[in-house]
């Protein structure tokens, strides 16, 4: 077969991403590649031969090995070659099989047996053992990652944020926390639906017609056929397997894809230059600008979250091939073969992010600036909630707006919150005998310093991690 020159093929996938993830695209060629796809039409074939010589007991280990040699061998080219002449991939796949096993095995090839028979068992096949061999794999090696930096940060002080401002203080862990626990969840569905895919041996209608016309017991030879492959029936059949099997396993891949998107903005955001709290690992030979020599872009973040633009939409297709017309049309004849770009494309980012995971580094001090600094127009401001909670607990109905008013006082006056609050002495006395009653020590100066008021971001930071990292052993 003529070699192309990788810059030659058309898709991303294929030529930029085949180099700069090789170990994944290595990994997810074995699987999901097109001569993987060939060869586990060869596999789920020859699974049926063996059925077929187990019900009648004439299965033996010499021709299960014969069997695996010609599935391990099969050429694609060759069967393209004979897919000229039959416009049919699996006559053509059969037509070239018959010739590499014995006359007395040749008839039983395919017998019983529709082209979606062998299409869906191969594709529940290809995705159980890609998902088990490369992507949750590579998905756990970056849930173990964010276990780590969570649990390494959880004590670190960092300003808590919503609606893009500064909030209440908590820990650095405790914003990674977040996505330990979501992907570990998803992960942990992924991994449950890859281990569901189903396949079938049921016929054009998927009532067992053809194989009622060679076994008494066609459900049994159907069980047979799926147990070499490692996989059980579908409960329901039509020429297809039911497509929510796959459906439900993509349409989480892509929750899982949403969960590490936001991560990669999250980070990105926390690089802007006057945030400046975590940084990308960058090579000593490595350009940010092609002007700008100083520039350090956080262009992995953004790479997962533009890889996710690209493949999230092809939901949209998934959805569509769940619907075929009757007992089967073709109109998701090609757009099912695109489902291994979004696999290799998902897969892609998560490796991305486990490197950008991997060599994050935190910087500490521009973290404590922040938080120091936090508050908008009233600097030490994120500790008006604890203020204004204290004061309630005090027996003041309106300490919300007391609270409030103090805020605007230190920003007209341009002062630190805390200095204002406690100019207003009746008011600090309160809160202070509140801080005393729940025991914390140096009641009086809580205020001055915001992370101590970051409540149990620490504690849960180190729970989550330690969850997670169990669960994905």
């Amino acid at each position: 077969m003529e070699t192309r020159n990788i810059f030659e093929n058309l898709s991303a996938i294929d030529h930029r991403y085949s180099l700069s993830e090789s170990a994944v695209f290595n990994g997810l060629s074995q699987y999901i590649s097109e001569e993987a796809a060939i060869r586990s039409y060869a596999k789920a074939e020859t699974a049926l031969v063996k059925a077929h010589l187990s019900v009648r007991g004439k299965l033996t280990g010499e021709i299960e090995k014969q069997l695996d040699i010609v599935a391990d061998t099969i050429d694609p080219e060759v069967v393209y070659k004979e897919e000229e002449k039959t416009q049919h991939n699996i006559r053509a796949l059969v037509n070239v099989m018959k010739t590499m096993v014995s006359e007395d095995l040749a008839p039983l090839i395919h017998l019983g047996a529709t082209s979606v028979d062998i299409l869906d068992t191969s594709l529940s096949m290809r995705m159980r053992d890609v998902f088990k061999n490369v992507v949750i794999p590579e998905l756990k090696g970056l849930e173990q990652d964010l276990c780590t930096l969570a649990d390494r940060e959880a004590e670190t002080p960092q300003v808590g944020r919503t609606h893009g401002q500064h909030a209440v203080p908590i820990t650095f862990g405790w914003s990674i926390a977040e996505f330990v626990s979501r992907l570990g969840k998803s992960i942990l569905h992924i991994e449950e639906l890859s281990d569901q895919l189903k396949g079938k041996l049921a016929g054009p209608v998927g009532a067992y017609n053809g194989p009622c016309m060679i076994v008494k017991n066609p459900e049994e030879l159907e069980r047979r056929y799926l147990a070499f492959l490692g996989l059980e029936p579908s409960e329901y059949s039509n020429q297809l397997v039911e497509p929510e099997y796959l459906l439900r396993l993509l349409l989480e891949c892509n929750v899982a894809f949403g969960i590490i998107a936001n991560l990669a903005d999250d980070l990105r955001n926390l690089q802007r230059s006057e945030i400046g709290e975590v940084f990308e690992y960058f090579s000593a030979t490595q350009v940010g600008s092609s002007t700008m020599p100083q520039k350090r872009n956080p262009w992995n973040s953004e790479h997962v979250k533009s890889l996710w633009k690209a493949m999230c939409p092809r939901v949209i297709t998934f959805y569509m091939d769940q619907i075929s017309e009757h007992q089967r049309d073709l109109t998701n004849s090609a757009s099912q073969r695109f489902i291994a770009d979004y696999v290799a494309g998902f897969t892609m980012a998560v490796a991305r992010m486990h490197k950008v995971v991997g060599g994050l580094q935190a910087d500490h001090e521009n973290m404590a600036r922040n938080l120091a600094d936090a508050g908008g127009r009233v600097k030490g401001g994120v500790l008006a909630e604890p203020a204004y909670i204290l004061l309630s607990e005090a027996g003041v109905s309106s300490g919300h707006e007391v609270i409030r008013k103090i805020t605007l006082e230190a920003e007209q006056s341009g002062s630190e919150f805390f200095e204002v609050l406690k100019k207003h002495t009746d008011v600090y006395e309160k809160i202070t005998a509140q801080l005393e009653k729940l025991g914390i020590t140096d009641a009086a100066t809580f205020f001055e310093n915001p992370a101590r008021y970051r409540g149990l971001a620490a504690e849960k930071s180190r729970r989550l991690a330690k969850k997670y990292a169990e669960l994905m052993k």
